[in-house]
């Protein structure tokens, strides 16, 4: 078989048409936005907020659909066995993305199959305790876990899954204060805030959403402090972290962005951005995410973005190696 470079031009070309009048007609059909959680916590929420302007701009629904599980790679492997046709858009994080694979021997993906088109918002951190914790902030919390785990009866804290951001942050916490706790995962941030406000588990450090405002409000859990490095006016209300005297660096958030599988053709990328970037200059939109303390970030150029996953990657992994974590 011959193949020469006017053959090699040729087939460059068509490819590229092709790609150009795919972005003309896409999307033909309703496009998928799916979250990696259960219905009811902060991931479908976010969803919720965006994907009825994100329909408007493209001219389609966009329909959400909730896959938990696996800390989040269920969903994260059902839009990789998807065509690259930009159908199926994923709503994800290091959660699921980055951290993910180097924690369950079971996920064969890495975080460079897929290619975030857009950030959407960056989460605030919530350190959650149950109800009946006898403590008041974080101070008394540190003491209160040490006295408990030298008893023999360690505190426990949830997550959304083994290797989950809300893991690595549990596991970073028991490794500074040098205290014993039990790690109890869960299938997403609704699980995991049912056994809270049940008190079958005592803390959670969760991302924060206005829900969790109203449950403090009315005495069904406890905010000890937000993992800010300074208060913040949305929630001016608890403590930022760095007020703590035993915690003043234990300061993170983590983003959430809009994904799609890396080989998607680079036309429908740029039509997606466009729409993501757009949907997120809506008024309403942004009212949403602020209602539920995530920060809105000034939307970035596809560049910019490519840059923003490929250090947000080297981060989490860097996390991840300061805590030996293993896969397992």
């Amino acid at each position: 078989m011959t193949f020469s470079f006017k053959t090699c031009g040729t087939w460059l070309v068509g490819l590229l048409l092709a790609g150009s009048l795919g972005a003309q007609t896409y999307p033909s059909k309703p496009v998928t936005l799916m979250v990696p959680y259960p219905a009811g916590g902060l991931s479908d929420v976010i969803a919720r907020t965006v994907n009825t302007t994100l329909s408007k701009n493209f001219g389609q629904p966009v329909i959400v659909e909730n896959l938990g599980g696996a800390s989040g790679s269920i969903a994260a492997q059902k839009v990789l066995n998807s065509p690259s046709d930009g159908q199926i858009i994923f709503q994800g994080s290091p959660n699921e993305l980055i951290l993910a694979p180097l924690a369950i021997s079971a996920v064969k993906f890495k975080s460079e199959d897929f290619r975030l088109v857009q950030m959407i918002a960056t989460a605030q951190i919530g350190f959650l305790a149950r109800k009946d914790l006898p403590v008041k902030n974080v101070d008394e919390f540190i003491e209160y876990a040490r006295k408990q785990a030298k008893e023999g009866h360690p505190i426990t804290y949830a997550s959304v899954g083994p290797g989950s951001f809300y893991h690595l942050l549990g596991e970073h916490l028991s490794k500074v204060t040098h205290i014993e706790m039990t790690h109890v995962p869960y299938k997403g941030s609704a699980p995991a805030n049912q056994d809270l406000l049940g008190g079958q588990v005592d803390i959670f450090l969760a991302p924060f959403g206005k829900a969790y405002d109203e449950l403090q409000k009315q005495g069904k859990l406890k905010v000890l402090a937000m993992l800010n490095s300074e208060r913040l006016e949305s929630v001016k209300d608890y403590p930022a972290i760095s007020e703590s005297k035993n915690l003043k660096n234990f300061t993170f958030n983590i983003w959430t962005g809009y994904f799609v599988k890396k080989d998607t053709p680079e036309p429908l990328v740029q039509v997606i951005h466009k729409a993501i970037t757009d949907s997120l200059s809506d008024p309403a939109v942004r009212a949403g995410l602020e209602a539920n303390s995530q920060l809105v970030p000034k939307p970035l150029s596809l560049q910019e973005v490519d840059k923003a996953y490929a250090d947000g990657t080297a981060q989490f992994r860097a996390i991840a190696k300061s805590i030996n974590l293993q896969p397992q």
